[in-house]
């Protein structure tokens, strides 16, 4: 599986046609705000929340919309700059979550959907979720969501997500929360960082 940076690099095009289609699909009255819906439910108003691999800020806007307060980190800068116009009440940084600090840090939560984690050099994975488990703050949860056949066998990011720290609290299908079976071809993971009384 490429990385995104490998991806936007063979094709400049692809930023721009990414957050053309999101903006069709908004456009089209397609529901797009299924992740975030689940976020907000899972955390109080006014919460603060990462947004890992936020792209044109499609989840991180929605939830700063729903009263959060959301960070928003994503390496590419014409995703970015899209969050930015969109959505300026959020806060949209360029970064690299394997290899840069993550701003701000105490998150109530962390989420990444869209396949963010498949995007992730091999090498990366593990910095990554290290840092997003350093960015929480204790009882913290993080939330991903990632479909099978890019590169990343479920059981294998679950193994990692738990050596890091984090405990695995609960796994869904799908981001309205139907059941995670053996055959399921999608993963919506709830992870936790542990508080001093649940480790």
């Amino acid at each position: 599986m490429p990385t995104w940076k490998e991806v936007t690099a063979a094709n400049p095009a692809h930023s721009e046609n990414f957050a053309r289609k999101w903006k069709m699909l908004a456009a089209q009255g397609k529901d797009i705000h299924g992740e975030a819906r689940l976020v907000d439910a899972m955390v109080e108003r006014g919460s603060l929340i990462l947004d890992a691999g936020c792209g044109t800020g499609r989840l991180g806007g929605e939830l700063v919309n729903r009263g959060h307060k959301v960070v928003g980190v994503d390496v590419d800068p014409i995703l970015i700059s899209h969050a930015e116009h969109d959505f300026p009440d959020g806060q949209w940084v360029v970064g690299d979550l394997s290899e840069d600090e993550i701003p701000e840090g105490n998150f109530d939560l962390a989420v990444a959907a869209g396949n963010v984690m498949t995007f992730l050099a091999v090498d990366g994975r593990e910095a990554a979720i290290r840092n997003i488990y350093n960015s929480l703050h204790s009882d913290g949860r993080f939330v991903v969501g990632f479909g099978e056949g890019r590169g990343w066998a479920f059981d294998d990011f679950l193994t990692l997500a738990k050596e890091v720290g984090f405990r695995v609290d609960f796994l869904f299908s799908s981001w309205d929360m139907k059941v995670f079976k053996e055959s399921s071809t999608f993963l919506v993971a709830v992870l936790t960082r542990p508080g001093a009384d649940l480790l």
